[in-house]
C-alpha cells in the first residue's frame, strides 16, 4: 500500500514538473497509470468520478505537505488546471561547513542495516559528484580511518513497516507476546516513534485495545506488522514525552533501589548501573541498582546469573516471568 502510494505522487509530481500548461484533472486521470488502473475502462463499480475526486486532492495535499508548489489555474473554458513550475521548485545551492559534511557523512554510516542505507549512500554521492567534500575521508585523505564505526543494529522484522508507519502516521496492528505470557495476542496501535534503547527497538505509540500510552519491544513482535487504514484517533505528544516513555517502560526511570546477587563475570550492563557493589559467598557479587518499571523483564534476560534479593514484589515478577517462560 505504502509503495503504491508512494509511486503515484511521484508520477504526479513528474507530470505537474514537467508540464509547460496546466493540466486538468481529467488529463491527469488518463496520463498517469496507477489512475487508469483504478478509474479507468473496466476497473469496476465505485470507482467513478467522486472516488477519483477524493484520491486526487488527497494527492494533492500530500504532495504540498512534502514542499511541492502546485499551482491552480482557471482556463478559458472554466476548467481548472494544475502545474508545478521548476523555479518554483527549485532548491537554493547547498553549501556545508566542514563539520556540517562531517556530520552527514557519519550518519549515513549509522544505517547500514536499515532501509535507508541505500538512500544515505546515493545522497552522498550526489554531494561529492557536485564538488562537495565530505567528512574526513575527503577533506583530509591523508588523516586514517577512525577505528570506531557507528551502528544501530535493525534486525527485527517489524521495524521497516514499523519505521514507515510512524513517518506515514498510519496505524498497525500485530501480535506480541510478553514475556510472562505463554501467547501472543493481538494489539492495533497507532504508532508514533521508534526508538533504540539498549540495544533493543521499541516502538511507542496509542495502544487502542488499552486505550493508553504504551511501548512494545520489536523482538516480540511475532508475525507480521499489517497496515490499517483511518487517521489517528488520539494526539501524538511531542519528541521529548515519547523519548522519556520508551525509557519509562523499559525500566529506565528508577522509583526506587533494587538488591540482587549477580554471578561473578557475568552481568556488566548491570554492574554499569550498579550504585554499589560487593562481594558475597562464593563467586556471586551483591549489587545495589536502580529499580523501575521494566527492571523484572530485563533481569530475567540474564537467566541463573541474577537472584533478587529484594524487594519482595520485584522478586516475585521475576519468578512469574521465569515460570512463564519454562511452560512455553
Amino acid at each position: 500500500m505504502a509503495i503504491a502510494k508512494a509511486e503515484r505522487l511521484m508520477n504526479l509530481a513528474l507530470c505537474l514538473l514537467g508540464t509547460r500548461r496546466p493540466l486538468t484533472k481529467h488529463e491527469l486521470r488518463s496520463s498517469i497509470e496507477a489512475y487508469r488502473d483504478v478509474f479507468g475502462p473496466g476497473a469496476g463499480h465505485g470507482t467513478g468520478d467522486d472516488a477519483f475526486n477524493r484520491m486526487f486532492e488527497r494527492d494533492k495535499d500530500d504532495l504540498r505537505e512534502l514542499g511541492l508548489v502546485i499551482e491552480t489555474v482557471d482556463g478559458i473554458d472554466g476548467e481548472v488546471g494544475y502545474l508545478a513550475r521548476r523555479d518554483s521548485n527549485r532548491l537554493p545551492p547547498i553549501t556545508l561547513d566542514a563539520e556540517e559534511s562531517a556530520a552527514l557523512q557519519l550518519a549515513a554510516k549509522v544505517w547500514q542495516q536499515a532501509r535507508l542505507a541505500g538512500a544515505a549512500s546515493g545522497a552522498l554521492q550526489k554531494l561529492r559528484a557536485a564538488g562537495m567534500p565530505l567528512g574526513v575521508d575527503d577533506a583530509d585523505a591523508g588523516q586514517p580511518h577512525s577505528a570506531l564505526e557507528p551502528r544501530i543494529p535493525t534486525h527485527e522484522a517489524a521495524f521497516e513497516p514499523l519505521m514507515l508507519a510512524c513517518r506515514d502516521r498510519r496505524p498497525v496492528v500485530f501480535d506480541y507476546r510478553k514475556s510472562n505470557a505463554a501467547r501472543p495476542e493481538q494489539r492495533h496501535l497507532e504508532p508514533w516513534i521508534l526508538e533504540c534503547w539498549r540495544g533493543h527497538w521499541y516502538v511507542a505509540g496509542w495502544d487502542r485495545d488499552r486505550g493508553a500510552e504504551r511501548v512494545f519491544r520489536l523482538s516480540r513482535i511475532t508475525g507480521k506488522v499489517r497496515s490499517r487504514q483511518g487517521e489517528f484517533t488520539a494526539p501524538m505528544p511531542d519528541h521529548v514525552t515519547v523519548r522519556e516513555t520508551v525509557e519509562r517502560w523499559a525500566g529506565e526511570a528508577a522509583t526506587g533501589t533494587a538488591r540482587i546477587k549477580l554471578r561473578a563475570g557475568h552481568g556488566y550492563p548491570l554492574r554499569a548501573r550498579a550504585l554499589a557493589v560487593h562481594p558475597a559467598d562464593g563467586d556471586w557479587d551483591e549489587l545495589e541498582i536502580p529499580y523501575g518499571h521494566g527492571l523484572d523483564a530485563w533481569l530475567v534476560e540474564f537467566g541463573p546469573d541474577v537472584v533478587v534479593l529484594e524487594p519482595a514484589e520485584l522478586r516475585a515478577e521475576v519468578i512469574d516471568r521465569l515460570r512463564a517462560v519454562a511452560k512455553g
